[in-house]
């Protein structure tokens, strides 16, 4: 599928793989219309990676996309998601951005929302060799901290790492995949291409959360 000149939603995590995602859909000629965020059902911190509601706002001011967030529990994450991309239909948007890689039920799932909504589904990033959409993200200039390592799997003290070519070797030589599409980590995007100021974070407490270890992070104004 083709995304040229089609207005389009980004589902965004704040994370590495989002990023790239929008970044190849803006390349490939598609129109960005918003960021779409899921959060917690106390609307304060991302439903999946536990970032801050405020760095999130960040980082859509930086890109110069209006964000939409949704609160939801697990439960109720499909239906209240679903009602979002709904809306989005009717106010023009014709297609969802996602960042997903190789895991199929993702796939299966992004494509039934979307579809009940009317909307098409672009995954760019879609069988890409994770070793090279890492060199992308990289050689494009994107900038990204590690905020989240899955307990038991990857050491507490990559926290606060920033992903470069020296902590992907670090992560091959643990035999953990650089990509972390398995949630061995996760990220949080702080400059690149596309963004028009870099995002300043403050590093505070580690903190235990959901079976992993979370950095947790504030914005520098």
């Amino acid at each position: 599928m083709s995304i040229k000149d089609l207005p389009f939603f980004c589902s965004w995590s704040g994370g590495k793989d989002a990023c790239l995602a929008l970044y190849r859909a803006l390349r490939a000629g598609g129109k960005p219309g918003l960021l779409l965020t899921m959060l917690a059902e106390t609307g304060t911190e991302t439903r999946a990676h536990g970032l801050p509601r405020e760095v999130i706002q960040k980082q859509a001011l930086a890109l110069g996309i209006p964000l939409v967030t949704r609160s939801a529990t697990w439960g109720d994450y499909e239906q209240v998601f679903l009602s979002a991309l709904t809306q989005f239909k009717q106010e023009g948007i014709q297609a969802g951005v996602f960042g997903d890689i190789d895991l199929q039920e993702h796939r299966a799932w992004v494509e039934k929302v979307c579809a009940s909504a009317g909307l098409r589904s672009f995954l760019p990033l879609w069988q890409a060799t994770r070793y090279e959409l890492l060199r992308e993200f990289i050689e494009a200039g994107f900038q990204a901290t590690i905020i989240s390592v899955r307990e038991g799997v990857l050491d507490k003290s990559f926290l606060g790492k920033t992903l470069d070519w020296q902590v992907i070797a670090e992560l091959q030589e643990q035999g953990i995949d650089p990509s972390g599409e398995q949630g061995e980590y996760h990220t949080v995007v702080t400059a690149g291409p596309i963004f028009s100021f870099p995002i300043r974070l403050a590093l505070k407490q580690q903190i235990p959360r959901d079976g992993h270890w979370q950095q947790e992070v504030a914005v520098l104004e």
